[in-house]
């Protein structure tokens, strides 16, 4: 009996003469980046979560942004942050050459380990970076396990 390989051309290192692969992954790439380019990407929200035995204590970047264009929701242990950045007008005279800012919605969404007391979750923005301060709700349904 022999063994029969099966040629795929569409999978990646398959490429039936090894020299032409290179060629064929250089095209390829091209086109990613170009497709990457034109891409409109949104804007990302990226956290830090610090905890003590009270609060857990989140900053997150959002650059570029105005406080009045944040929101900040938080039901039991699931926080939501969401946040428009918005486009800058710029004069008829004037006209952009090139951009690498992203502009539009960004949402970040995740949950703690613990519920949070709502009525005291306190949020101040400054530098690009949101600050929240949230009370652990005593009580509450986690409790740290002693291994033994």
């Amino acid at each position: 009996m022999s063994m029969l390989t099966r040629w795929n051309p569409f999978k990646s290192g398959t490429s039936p003469m090894p020299a032409l692969q290179d060629f064929d992954d250089l095209f390829r790439s091209l086109g990613s980046r170009a497709l990457m380019r034109d891409m409109d990407l949104a804007p990302d929200i990226r956290i830090d979560v610090d905890e003590d035995d009270k609060v857990f204590r989140v900053s997150a970047e959002i650059p570029g942004v105005d406080k009045d264009d944040i929101s900040v929701t938080v039901e039991g242990s699931q926080v939501s942050i969401s946040a428009e950045v918005k486009r800058e007008s710029y004069g008829k005279d004037q006209s952009r050459i090139h951009s690498e800012r992203s502009f539009g919605r960004a949402f970040r969404s995740f949950s703690l380990p613990s519920e949070v007391e709502q009525e005291k979750v306190e949020a101040r923005y400054e530098k690009g970076v949101l600050h929240l301060t949230l009370p652990k709700r005593p009580n509450g349904n986690a409790r740290r396990i002693a291994i033994a």
